[in-house]
């Protein structure tokens, strides 16, 4: 097999591994409802997979559900729920009506009856009624793409120009008790900022917000730094949640895949944070070290790293670490990197990620593409295609970050 066999295969097996379908199913072993009515809620990219899940398993036991995730994402209709899709990581129109369909359906609800809240990575944008106006809003979360803020930062903000984020949608559902099942997206699983935190007491503050809003130079409005002057519910005292998985289970999902094609795995890090070029680079200065090794080696890398905006090309975070890697891959044998969000989509592109080996430099030479310019427009998107360096999955329907390989093959 080629490298790139083989990082299909990896691909493939990882993300198959962490479908939110047996995480709910095992999260579920643990819910123990009241007699009351049982309403589903899913908001985020996994939304329509975890809810398709819950319904299976439940069956009649559910009454009514509202399902809000990214578009493309809904393969079908759900018994008894309705599914909107809506704008990200932007939200539109529709990310504001599929919450307030949410928001009606918790509405009436009494102590005896259970909302199964079912959240998942892009849920920030999905779920959201602002206090700010969807222009202001609109224009925030552009703000925050382009500087290169880490989305604790980012999240932080939203809380507090939101009226669902921050434990505002527990508060909303009371006195009904809140069961959540939680896919991460954030490293370290800080269960008040994935998707900003709907159902979770909010640990942030309001001079946090203050503060970030200070260092990145962000423009709000008046009203918009009022709102960051309201403190977030701190205590909950009607939710139940699980969280169902975290980059650390993709991670380990592709250590066991690289070894059943003969690698040894390299485990680097589940809290890769930085700027992708930096982590691309980084990945390219190990290949070079371990040239000489005798054996198959794969060293793996999860987390999400960050772009700054410096040009108008087309690409994501993934593609430009995978991109960058192929400037100093260039010289090895058999050598490649590939990286991918397991959601299946990079930034605003159909590709999950990119991949490089050590003959990507040179076929991108010979069409007189210069990395160091394409990096510099962040244009790694129209690059990799020209060197068949696209990872396309389509929608995954789940949502635990992102994993970087780099594989040696001997």
């Amino acid at each position: 097999m080629t490298l790139r066999n083989d990082a299909d295969v990896i691909i493939k097996e990882s993300i198959h591994r962490v479908l939110p379908d047996e995480a709910v199913a095992q999260a579920l072993k643990q819910a123990s409802f009241s007699s009351g009515k049982l309403v589903v809620v899913a908001a985020g990219k996994a939304a329509w997979q975890m809810a398709k899940a819950a319904s299976d398993i439940l069956n009649d036991r559910i009454d009514a559900g509202v399902v809000v995730t990214k578009y493309d994402h809904v393969k079908g209709p759900i018994d008894k729920m309705a599914c909107y899709e809506a704008g990200h990581p932007v939200p539109d129109e529709n990310s504001f009506i599929g919450t307030q369909a949410a928001l009606d359906l918790v509405s009436d609800l009494t102590s005896d009856d259970t909302v199964l809240f079912l959240l998942s990575g892009g849920g920030s944008a999905l779920f959201e009624k602002p206090l700010v106006t969807p222009e202001e809003l609109t224009d925030i979360t552009k703000q925050f793409l382009a500087c290169g803020a880490d989305i604790t930062e980012i999240n932080t903000i939203r809380k507090r120009i939101s009226a669902v984020k921050g434990g505002k949608f527990a508060k909303i559902c009371a006195p009904a008790h809140v069961f959540s099942i939680v896919l991460s997206d954030i490293l370290g699983d800080p269960l008040d900022m994935i998707a900003s935190g709907p159902a979770y007491p909010d640990s942030s503050t309001s001079e946090k917000a203050l503060e970030i809003v200070k260092k990145y130079n962000l423009k709000l409005s008046e009203d918009a730094l009022a709102l960051l002057h309201e403190e977030t519910p701190k205590v909950l005292d009607n939710v139940e949640t699980i969280i169902t998985g975290s980059v650390r289970n993709l991670c380990n999902a592709a250590a066991n895949a690289a070894k059943e094609l003969g690698y040894e795995p390299v485990f680097l890090t589940d809290q890769l944070t930085c700027l992708a070029k930096e982590a691309g680079s980084f990945l390219a200065a190990i290949a070079k070290s371990y040239q000489n090794t005798e054996k198959s080696l794969a060293f793996i890398a999860g987390g999400e790293t960050v772009v700054h905006l410096t040009g108008k090309g087309k690409g994501g975070r993934n593609q430009e670490l995978a991109l960058a890697a192929a400037e100093g891959i260039a010289e090895c044998k058999d050598t490649a990197v590939f990286s991918i969000g397991s959601d299946g989509t990079d930034g605003p592109t159909d590709a999950a990620g990119g991949y490089v080996d050590q003959n990507t430099k040179a076929v991108l030479k010979e069409q007189g593409i210069d990395i160091y310019q394409v990096l510099t427009n962040n244009d790694a998107y129209h690059a990799l295609e020209k060197a068949n360096g696209l990872i396309i999955t389509g929608a995954t329907g789940t949502n635990v970050n992102d994993v970087a390989v780099m594989l040696i093959k001997r």
